[in-house]
C-alpha cells in the first residue's frame, strides 16, 4: 500500500469514529444536556465540532507516521493496539455521557480514556517523537474535558 493510501486510511479512521460518536453528542447536546447545570466556563457548544475535527485529523496524521515508519513490527503492533483501545474509549464516552446520560460513569470512562491516550503517546514516542507530540493537544483537550465532566457531575 502506498503512502497516499495509508495517509487517507489513517486520517479516515479517527474521523469516522468521531463522526459516529458525534451522532450521540449532537442528539444529547440538543436535549437533556441543555437542562443540566454546567460551570460558567463551559465552552459554547459550537466549539466542540471544530476542536474534535482538528484532534481527529492530528490523531490520523500521528497514526500515519507510525504506520509508515521503518521500526519493528512489534513496536508498531503495540502502538496500533493502544491507539485502537483509546479510540474505542473515545467513541464510547459520547454514548455513555450523551446517550445514556450517565455522567458519573462517563467520568470513569474518560479517566480510562486519558490513561490509554497517555500510553499511546508513550508507545508512539518509541517509534516517532513527532507522532507522539501530535497527540499532546488531544490529551490536553481530554484533560480539560475530564475536569468539565467532573464539574458537571458534581453540579448535578
Amino acid at each position: 500500500m502506498n503512502n497516499v493510501v495509508k495517509f487517507i486510511v489513517a486520517v479516515t479512521i479517527p474521523l469516522v469514529a468521531g463522526s459516529l460518536s458525534g451522532f450521540f453528542t449532537v442528539t444529547g447536546a440538543q436535549s437533556w444536556y441543555q437542562t443540566i447545570n454546567k460551570p460558567v466556563w463551559n465552552p459554547p457548544n459550537w466549539i466542540f465540532g471544530p476542536v474534535w475535527t482538528t484532534l481527529y485529523v492530528l490523531m490520523g496524521v500521528a497514526l500515519f507516521i507510525i504506520w509508515k515508519s521503518d521500526t519493528s513490527t512489534e513496536l508498531k503492533k503495540i502502538a496500533f493496539a493502544l491507539f485502537a483501545i483509546q479510540l474505542v474509549f473515545n467513541f464510547f464516552w459520547s454514548f455513555i455521557f450523551f446517550n445514556q446520560q450517565l455522567v458519573g460513569w462517563a467520568l470513569i470512562e474518560m479517566a480510562l480514556l486519558w490513561v490509554f491516550i497517555l500510553l499511546t503517546i508513550f508507545s508512539f514516542a518509541q517509534v516517532d517523537k513527532i507522532a507522539a507530540w501530535l497527540l499532546v493537544p488531544y490529551i490536553s483537550w481530554v484533560s480539560f474535558a475530564l475536569i468539565l465532566n467532573y464539574t458537571i457531575w458534581k453540579l448535578n
